[in-house]
């Protein structure tokens, strides 16, 4: 939905009225009974809508998401700092202790595609929740792990829970913020996530030298503990066919009638529910050309994103001669990107989305968020070579670090674009859209760091970065002129997902 409804609350279906189209592939479903009554949202400015809460408690549900993305993100980066000494303490080689950093991030990609489908059929807050509550179990064993498999499996198995961000963090932004306002709403939701990979190593790197290693897991689940305590007490539900079942369920108990949110009209089982919802992303992922463009893009430019923030630090300590907590706080560069590209880049997101819409006669199109993908896509290879010739001529500090808030700040406003244009696109089904087009960017994430270190010792970081900027040219450049050419066409031309 792009706005309030403006439906009457109830409206009286027929059996007729109510069933359901459906593909060959779909489970059979059967009509409701005549005499169901339909409920829907109390006019355009029903206060239970998420879209008409007041902007305070929607700015709070916002940062709260953010605040939970911070802590996924900074848990996996954090890390980094501790693996050598990690390697030494469960006496496993060093490429195996790089597993237990990578693999957490794998379970990012596949996280989602169960979690997201499921918060479309029980709701946004319970699988946050839920998911937070399986991070701090898992990621507490893996700080009293002894033991090579056991560590590997309980960041697997952390990384599963703590996915639940990139499940619902973005479909939460769109179910209560109108188009309109997205794109500033997408950038304070997706703010705080990337910090975590810049703070993570900073604070690693501290607690090695001053704590053992396995008390950063330990206050990352009580950081999360705290957290989920927040997401208890203050995040309200904001899925929308969850909240108007809730409403129809209260009516059926004060009245005893028959009343059904819409989507529950069909007398689709759980089974069949959950059966349409877990292959939703998969099927999205596979049959629409648009999502897969975008996921291309987001994808690439994450797994460079890694290969920056897993390399970062050794640059700092191996060409420069500095510390681990003075590599640590080059980290800032980057965040100093990401600042800058959230407070310009949501702020131009929306301009420009308002100005083509009223161009457009007041219409609105996805491909409306396409230009804002340029700058990203553009900024992203700038960054990188000049980031890595300034490391391979040791020039003074400052200047890798300028190369590297450029990348940063092309990274957000690219990912936020290609991000928002999905948003727009499959609005009835954002978890899943989300989750289809993150999967390749986290098995990106996960693969791109396991070369790096070979690429710059073959290379060095001039040659290196020219060959990743190349990359990111080839792969990224194209993207915004052809989703705005021809995004409309290839939205067409994917089957519907329902």
């Amino acid at each position: 939905m792009a706005g309030a409804s403006s439906s009457p609350i109830l409206t009286v279906a027929t059996a007729g009225d109510a069933q359901l189209e459906k593909g060959d592939d779909e489970p059979e479903i059967s009509s409701c009974p005549a005499d169901t009554v339909i409920v829907s949202w109390d006019g355009e400015v029903d206060p239970e809508n998420p879209y008409n809460w007041s902007r305070t408690r929607k700015l709070f549900t916002t940062l709260l998401t953010s605040l939970g993305g911070f802590v996924t993100l900074m848990s996996g980066a954090m890390l980094a700092p501790a693996l050598a000494i990690m390697s030494e303490d469960l006496r496993i080689p060093e490429a195996e202790a790089s597993m237990v950093l990578s693999i957490y991030i794998l379970a990012f990609a596949f996280g989602p595609m169960l979690l997201a489908p499921c918060s479309e059929v029980w709701g946004r807050r319970p699988i946050w929740i839920v998911g937070g509550a399986w991070y701090i179990l898992w990621n507490t064993v893996c700080g009293a792990s002894k033991t090579r498999g056991l560590i590997i499996t309980g960041r697997l198995m952390a990384g599963l829970g703590a996915s639940a961000e990139f499940a619902v963090s973005g479909p939460i932004v769109s179910d209560i913020w109108i188009a309109d306002e997205r794109g500033k709403s997408m950038a304070i939701r997706g703010f705080l996530p990337l910090l975590g990979p810049a703070i993570g190593p900073i604070v690693g790197g501290v607690m090695v030298q001053k704590a053992n290693w396995r008390w950063l897991f330990f206050v990352m689940s009580i950081l999360d503990g705290i957290i989920v305590l927040l997401f208890v007490l203050f995040l309200p539900e904001t899925h929308c066919q969850t909240l108007l079942a809730r409403k129809a369920t209260r009516l059926r108990k004060l009245t005893g009638e028959s009343y059904l949110a819409e989507h529950e009209a069909g007398a689709l089982t759980l089974v069949n529910r959950l059966q349409l919802a877990f292959l939703r992303p998969v099927r999205m992922l596979l049959m629409q050309p648009a999502i897969q463009l975008c996921s291309l893009v987001i994808g690439v430019q994450f797994g460079l994103l890694y290969i920056a923030l897993s390399t970062f630090s050794s640059l700092w300590t191996d060409r420069y001669k500095q510390t681990s907590i003075a590599s640590g706080l080059h980290y800032l560069a980057i965040v100093t990107g990401y600042i800058i590209a959230s407070l310009a880049g949501g702020w131009a997101t929306d301009c420009i989305w308002t100005r083509l819409s009223a161009k457009n006669g007041g219409k609105t199109r996805p491909e409306f968020r396409a230009p804002m993908l340029t700058p990203g896509v553009v900024l992203v290879p700038v960054g990188l070579l000049w980031y890595g010739w300034a490391a391979e001529n040791v020039f003074h500090w400052i200047v890798p670090d300028i190369g590297i808030a450029i990348f940063g700040c092309g990274y957000i406003v690219g990912t936020s674009a290609a991000q928002a244009f999905v948003v727009e696109a499959y609005s009835d089904y954002t978890a899943s859209a989300g989750a289809a087009s993150m999967l390749p960017r986290n098995v990106f994430a996960f693969a791109f760091p396991i070369f790096a270190p070979r690429l710059y010792a073959s290379l060095g970081y001039g040659i290196g970065n020219t060959v990743l900027a190349a990359v990111a040219v080839v792969l990224g450049v194209p993207a915004p002129f052809i989703l705005w050419k021809h995004g409309e066409r290839l939205r067409r031309q994917g089957r519907v997902v329902g």
